[in-house]
């Protein structure tokens, strides 16, 4: 069912409670007042404040104000929502010079680009963009990585097992990330270090979802799903459309004798899909100990006998341990691939990044392509839309091309947390109806 549009008035935003500190910086903002605004910002975190009831930030109101509803009483020329916003674009710009954050939320769970996408307003969501790009830029010059949720700080509760009649196994691997940009100016750098919500894990989200956390957890397998001891997802089959996708982009023409270096098992979803081109090569990469245990179950393609069947000795194998450990090995080996996909879980951007930026360049054939879950940020669209920008630009550093292919997700099951695909998962890891799968080759 759908949800009831928040009510963006003024007086429900800024209340007459509104401590007066607050509310005048707010409605300088709201009203695009931009002389009256600047000498409220001198002030330490004025740009930052926020009304105690809504959370309405001075973001939040410069945009909103430009709803279609709050137009009338701001005025405007002969186009006045062109006006309007080109008036909210200025007061927006100052905001994010002076410290203003670009994913703070609200009492609606809000970011200000939130509140731009939904009214339509894609100058003010650019700017809001490109603030996230900068931010996470210079989280990464300042090595200031954190882990930062967007569901406004939910606390992970562990979930004790139900005893029901699943499989309980005990460990994996999966994913997670992280991006970073330019250096904005002593006030963005002191905001970087304070702003509440950052791209999270792939799948697992919140503060308390880790790597090492996660390989001592069990497992479970049942109904479509691999869930952690805390009910996060680990892997899920609606993905599978996703993965299929992806091997069609890495190996065009699913192409026979191909080397594939594939890191991170989980279900075994793009794995299968791999097996299926009879490759000249399948190397598996996992961290777990309860899906290595899976994978040499009775019931798993890819235990001892799939390894002793390869064209060769060693050329099918499922590598155990963490692919920090397990890459330079291969890369002492000599060992190249047409095909690395990499899909771990409990790992921030920066893994994810050092994997691209310090082996696929030595690992991939020279026509060879790499590809990632892209679900960084999938919770929330201005953070996907941040996290694509800021990914392309450190491929770019590392000496990647990347293409973008554009997917529907099939949103039906997906929709509503607890419910669908997501029942008896703890947290929605995808809530977005666009997939953009990477496709990255090396430069030259």
């Amino acid at each position: 069912m759908a949800s009831k549009p928040p009510n963006d008035s003024i007086d429900i935003r800024i209340p007459a409670s509104c401590p007066a500190p607050i509310s005048q910086i707010l409605y300088h903002a709201w009203h695009h007042d931009l002389s009256g605004l600047k000498p409220l910002l001198t002030a330490p975190e004025s740009a930052r404040v926020q009304e105690p009831t809504t959370g309405e930030s001075p973001l939040h109101a410069a945009v909103r104000s430009c709803a279609p509803a709050n137009q009338g009483e701001l005025g405007g020329g002969s186009d006045a929502a062109t006006d309007v916003e080109e008036h909210a674009k200025a007061v927006v710009h100052e905001l994010f010079m002076s410290g203003g954050i670009w994913n703070g939320l609200d009492d609606n769970d809000e970011t200000p680009g939130c509140v731009a996408a939904r009214l339509g307003l894609k100058g003010l969501y650019t700017l809001c963009i490109e603030a996230g790009v900068r931010a996470e830029l210079l989280f990464g010059l300042l090595d200031g990585y954190e882990e930062l949720e967007s569901d406004d700080g939910e606390e992970d509760e562990e979930d004790e097992e139900d005893g029901s009649n699943e499989e309980v196994l005990g460990e994996e691997e999966g994913e997670g990330a992280k991006p970073e940009a330019e250096a904005g100016g002593a006030e963005e750098a002191a905001a970087v270090g304070e702003e509440e919500h950052v791209f999270v894990s792939k799948r697992a989200q919140g503060p308390n979802v880790n790597s090492e956390d996660y390989l001592r957890s069990n497992l479970t397998y049942s109904d479509g799903k691999l869930v952690d001891s805390a009910q996060n997802g680990v892997m899920m089959a609606w993905e599978t459309s996703i993965m299929r996708a992806s091997v069609d982009a890495l190996l065009p023409d699913l192409p026979a004798g191909r080397k594939i270096l594939n890191i991170g098992f989980g279900m075994g979803i793009i794995d299968s899909m791999f097996a299926e081109t009879k490759p000249s090569k399948h190397h598996i990469i996992e961290a777990h100990p309860a899906v290595l245990e899976h994978i040499n179950g009775s019931d798993s393609k890819f235990g001892k006998e799939w390894e002793a069947g390869g064209p060769s000795d060693g050329a099918y194998k499922v590598h155990a341990g963490k692919w920090q450990d397990v890459v330079p090995k291969l890369l002492e080996q000599g060992e190249t691939y047409d095909a690395i996909y990499f899909d771990t879980f409990g790992e921030d951007y920066n893994q994810l990044r050092l994997f691209f930026t310090e082996y696929v360049p030595s690992l991939l054939e020279e026509e060879g392509r790499f590809g990632f879950f892209n679900g960084l940020g999938a919770d929330r669209k201005i953070c996907y839309d941040v996290y694509t920008q800021v990914v392309e630009m450190h491929l770019s550093d590392a000496g990647m091309d990347v293409e973008w292919q554009e997917l529907d997700v099939d949103m039906k099951d997906l929709e509503n947390e607890g419910e669908g695909e997501w029942k008896d998962v703890k947290r929605r890891y995808w809530t977005l109806d666009k997939y953009r799968l990477p496709t990255c080759t090396l430069m030259g």
